[in-house]
């Protein structure tokens, strides 16, 4: 296997050691997203790096020691960072510079990081492959033909191109653990009220949470025990400390197991060939795996879409060039706004738009958008009855790997249909975490594959638990993407 290139914890513990400076990091950085602009990661650098990396250098020289000493890092282009623009990958916010910073990014550069820049995303987090960005497609560095996922497909592409150790995305449907086993790295999806989402752009208020990517359990360890934790500006905030730590081999013993028997059918021969290696991993080291069911998840990607889009619909109401964001001049009020909203969103947002106020309207609603919050509390219910015999339950991350750009553009139920394995999580607001388990060879190319652990709400800690155990013994697959290694 090659060398990886070095985790945010060696890099940090550089810095404390002043075998480098938190500069010569960012410049680093900042080198690489030059050499790997063909990719499209990121929508805009920060102006403001080297203040802060001056900043944190200031901090170590005053005696301070910080958890995340000058690590680089990369956030999604929907979480506020003063003085940048916050786009969400949409026209309409082209200008928009953000006045304040989220709790996650006052959370980093407390403990010592700096923000390199803002990644491409999904317009306003929807689509699953990181092609409905105003700003063009990300590319896989896995094989530049084909998608790093999506919505978060620029920040996993960023920690998958080795642009920087660790990256922040966002989950309302998989958009962290979707990308991340596409581009062969860890995304972690919180239980929702772990992460604070003040400063996070929302797109369905009740699904969305903030989560690392990364390529080590150590790092996710180091980065979940950062930005977690209760925030009082954030209302869904929940009053649960973080105590993440990266396990070991000894941690996988008599672990209850229980592999989603609703997610065994229509999978790649080799997604099932590296769920089937995973699971024998597990036993070898002295796990149970059983079988488990959670009937409902067969309605999850309706009831998603049925709740998700009435929310994106209420929530994106505001843009209409009145406040802020772009405004098209027009002769009165109502048809500026109109022009506005038609200019300024793309073709998959106004579809949202639209059909998600459709199922809000008068005599509708009953019958889709409560019938879909009815289905959401059977699959919370159904998990809760799975995890009642295992410790965690098991599925793909995705049924194949990473698809070619535009085969799914024409057709937006297969675009939604690639959320198949991760819309339920979402819906039961429990935790999630993708691994790098493997790989598929399909016309020629290799290609990264992800297994989906789930775990009950609040033990997110098990997740990172396992994934240090899993790479103990040597079921995690991490390795650079051929071509970004350095």
């Amino acid at each position: 296997m090659p060398d990886l290139p070095p985790t945010a914890t060696d890099l940090a513990r550089a810095v404390l050691a002043r075998e480098t400076t938190p500069q010569a990091l960012l410049n680093a950085a900042r080198a690489r997203a030059e050499a790997a602009r063909d990719l499209n990661v990121l929508i805009s650098l920060n102006d403001r790096a080297d203040e802060q990396a001056a900043r944190v250098q200031d901090r170590l020289d005053s005696g301070e020691t910080l958890p995340l000493a000058g690590v680089p890092i990369i956030v999604k282009d929907n979480i506020n960072v003063t003085g940048t623009r916050t786009t969400c990958g949409s026209r309409i916010l082209a200008n928009y510079v953000s006045p304040y910073d989220a709790t996650v990014v006052e959370r980093l550069t407390g403990a010592g990081a700096v923000i390199v820049g803002k990644a491409n995303m999904d317009e306003f987090a929807m689509g699953s492959s990181t092609e409905t960005s105003a700003y063009g497609p990300t590319l896989n560095p896995w094989d530049p033909g084909r998608v790093p996922g999506g919505t978060s497909g620029g920040s996993a592409a960023a920690v998958a191109a080795n642009l920087t150790p660790v990256a922040l995305g966002s989950d309302t449907g998989g958009s962290i653990r979707q990308p991340a086993a596409f581009t062969g790295v860890y995304g972690l999806k919180p239980t929702y009220g772990r992460v604070s989402r003040y400063g996070l752009v929302a797109h369905a208020s009740s699904l969305d949470q903030i989560g690392p990517f990364a390529r080590s359990a150590s790092d996710l360890a180091l980065l979940t025990n950062v930005i977690a934790g209760h925030d009082p500006r954030d209302a869904t905030s929940l009053e649960v400390p973080p105590a993440f730590r990266a396990g070991t081999p000894d941690d996988l013993r008599g672990l209850k197991v229980g592999v989603i028997r609703e997610s065994l059918s229509g999978n790649t021969p080799g997604v099932e060939a590296v769920l089937n290696a995973t699971l024998d991993a597990l036993r070898g080291a002295g796990a149970i795996v059983t079988e488990a069911s959670v009937p409902s998840v067969e309605h999850a990607i309706a009831a998603y879409y049925l709740i998700s889009m009435p929310e994106a619909s209420s929530n994106l109401a505001r843009y209409d060039g009145m406040v802020y964001g772009e405004r098209v001049p027009a002769p009165d009020v109502a048809h500026s706004m109109t022009r506005t909203r038609e200019e300024g969103f793309g073709p998959e947002v106004k579809r949202r738009i639209l059909l998600g106020t459709y199922a809000l309207s008068s005599g509708y609603y009953d019958a889709y958008y409560a019938k879909a919050m009815r289905v959401r509390r059977l699959i919370a219910q159904d998990f809760a009855r799975a995890f009642e015999g295992v410790d965690l339950l098991v599925t793909p991350t995705s049924p194949f790997p990473a698809f070619r750009r535009g085969e799914k553009t024409s057709d937006p139920l297969a675009m939604y249909a690639a959320d198949v394995d991760t819309v339920a999580i979402n819906l039961a607001g429990l935790p999630a975490l993708s691994v790098p388990a493997g790989f598929e060879t399909v016309e020629g190319v290799r290609l990264p594959v992800g297994i989906q652990f789930i775990a009950p709400a609040l033990q997110d800690e098990r997740l990172v638990t396992l994934a240090g155990g899993l790479e103990g013994i040597g079921a995690v697959r991490v390795e650079p993407a051929p071509g970004y290694g350095g």
